[in-house]
């Protein structure tokens, strides 16, 4: 019997000592870790679907929690999120179990609008045609174009009668329109990224702008439009429409804003125009009738001059930085004229720039070097361009190089071409190309530009 207890208890001992030992050698659990996989990208565009999954280490057993602004929405290892509403979304996904516990990961993403990126080509609209306002032509990053976006996105609405340009600030486009009417008036403010129509001012401004043509923008009750007696500042707010003293006979062209400043051509003059000033700051004179003035990528502003020179001007001393003469290039040198267009005759891109005036050839040239090249003529790739309706443009992003024609007037105005060009080779191509679907476009704006 002595026997049996002392046996019985080193079995216990034993057994015992097995099990301390197996504890002690028992490898600690490694930590939870998750990751979402899907996306790289910080924003999307508003109707994308993202697959999202969930990447974890440490465990394949856990549950999974996605929520979408702190709402659940999913409690798989894949979540599908489409982006619906603009502006910011924060989705999280948390993965846990009993005996780890829990991790988690988060991703912020931006959602914005179709039209957020991408190129503008403003129409005037032809009656003939069935047009009984201009439109807005849009094109993606991606190359799609979209006919009449405004239309589509506010039920069928017209913007107003011969419309000619467009000004991107605070999220908001605006668009004037010379003649008015429709549903657009002469003034329409629409949602930069959706086109939703905001507002339009019509019977408001009447009597108070003379065929508006020209619009800059420094702030939401700042709108500055150039109309047949010279540069009005308009006061949303209370309807007020003030002359600037000094920008009578201020030229049918494009203003550019810098620093909030407006920036406009008088004849030989450029003008500045500082926020909250009724009159003109500053005028800096020229030798020949100015063509153009563009805002450059370093915030300075190009401005050329139809006797041949092409300048940078500091915006904040008004000084002429650096002026090159063309004028011993006599082809190159008339495309810098001031013609009736509604376009200036330069456009940029860094210290490249590119004119064409009314004309089908394409010069470009390299500011830095004060080299001026022929790039191409147009009507010799490109079928049918026999008029050129305003002025060259280049895609600050992409360098495409944007030019439109028609066949001619009447009934040969549905005959024509946007053509983007690539010049970056030895020898010029052409990058893609939309046939009939303009009416009198009146410019070409890039959203970058813009910014």
């Amino acid at each position: 019997m002595k026997k049996n207890i002392i046996y019985f208890l080193s079995c216990l001992v034993l057994t015992v000592g097995l099990v301390s030992c197996s504890d002690d050698d028992k490898e600690p659990l490694s930590p939870l870790t998750v990751m979402i996989e899907g996306t790289e990208a910080q924003e999307v565009v508003q109707g994308a679907t993202l697959n999202l999954k969930a990447v974890v280490e440490g465990s394949s057993e856990v549950q999974y929690v996605w929520t979408l602004n702190g709402k659940e929405v999913s409690t798989t290892s894949i979540y599908d999120f489409t982006a619906t509403d603009l502006g910011k979304s924060e989705i999280q996904l948390t993965v846990s179990n009993a005996e780890q516990g829990e991790a988690a990961a988060k991703l912020d993403i931006d959602v914005y609008g179709k039209y957020k990126y991408g190129t503008f080509i403003l129409n005037e609209g032809a009656a003939w045609g069935g047009d009984k306002g201009g439109y807005l032509i849009f094109i993606s990053p991606e190359g799609e174009l979209v006919e009449k976006a405004f239309q589509k996105e506010n039920n069928g609405a017209w913007l107003g009668s011969v419309p000619q340009d467009v000004f991107i600030a605070n999220n908001k486009m605006y668009i004037v329109s010379q003649n008015g009417g429709n549903e657009g008036g002469f003034l329409t403010v629409v949602n930069a990224e959706t086109l939703k129509l905001e507002t339009a001012f019509g019977d408001e401004l009447k009597g108070k702008i003379d065929w508006p043509t020209h619009v800059a923008v420094l702030s939401d009750d700042n709108i500055y439009l150039r109309d047949n007696a010279g540069i009005k500042l308009f006061h949303p707010s209370t309807g007020e429409a003030t002359l600037i003293e000094g920008t009578k006979g201020a030229r049918k062209n494009t203003m550019a804003v810098v620093g909030g400043k407006v920036f406009a051509s008088q004849d030989k003059n450029l003008l500045v125009i500082e926020t909250g000033k009724d009159k003109v700051s500053a005028t800096v004179e020229f030798d020949g009738k100015i063509s153009g003035v563009v805002k450059s990528s370093d915030n300075n502003v190009w401005v050329s001059v139809a006797s041949g020179k092409i300048a940078k001007v500091s915006t904040k001393d008004y000084s002429i930085i650096k002026e090159n003469d063309l004028s011993s290039n006599t082809d190159a040198t008339k495309t810098l004229s001031a013609s009736f267009a509604a376009a200036p005759s330069i456009t940029a891109k860094g210290d490249t720039l590119y004119m064409s005036g009314l004309a089908t050839k394409i010069y470009r040239h390299i500011f830095s070097t004060n080299e001026t090249k022929l790039m191409v003529d147009v009507k010799e790739m490109v079928e049918n361009a026999n008029i050129v309706y305003n002025t060259v443009t280049v895609d600050p992003v992409t360098e495409g190089v944007y030019f439109n024609t028609i066949k001619g007037y009447g009934d040969n105005v549905g005959i024509n071409q946007i053509s983007i060009f690539d010049f970056s080779g030895t020898t010029p191509t052409l990058r893609a190309a939309y046939n009939d679907c303009t009416k009198y476009p009146a410019g070409v704006f890039f959203t970058s530009n813009f910014r």
